[in-house]
């Protein structure tokens, strides 16, 4: 699987905004999820995604995040052209998932989240993408 994009979670969206623009990259949406707690912009360059994640509240998942953990990477995601399919095949291997079923995610994408102890500590979304 590739690499979709990588999940930075930050309280200060400009100041992020502008050091990513330093390095090439372009604002390429935004959107805020209500559902998930945050507002997420996507920047692009060369065809490399970072989704910066801004909480909309300190009581919501990358809220308690930042509190815990301060700003920095928050999660990896991964293309996959067949969510369910990949979901069925993490679950049949143990894989402790957060989601078992896919979720409306930034830009429409159907999305899915596994635990991060699965992967040595890190979270893991996969984005059914190319549909």
């Amino acid at each position: 699987m590739d690499l979709h994009h990588v999940g930075i979670a930050t309280p200060e969206p400009e100041a992020m905004l502008e050091r990513y623009r330093a390095l090439g990259y372009t604002l390429e949406a935004e959107e805020k999820l209500p559902q998930q707690g945050v507002h997420a912009f996507m920047l692009v360059s060369g065809g490399h995604r970072l989704e910066l994640l801004v909480p909309l509240g300190p009581e919501t998942p990358v809220g308690r995040f930042l509190e815990r953990r301060g700003p920095g990477l928050h999660h990896l995601a991964f293309a996959t052209p067949d969510l369910e399919r990949t979901l069925a095949e993490l679950a049949a291997a143990g894989a402790p998932l957060i989601d078992e079923e896919p979720r409306r995610g930034f830009g429409g994408h159907r999305v899915a989240f596994v635990h991060p102890r699965w992967y040595g500590g890190v979270l893991v979304e996969f984005v059914e993408a190319g549909a």
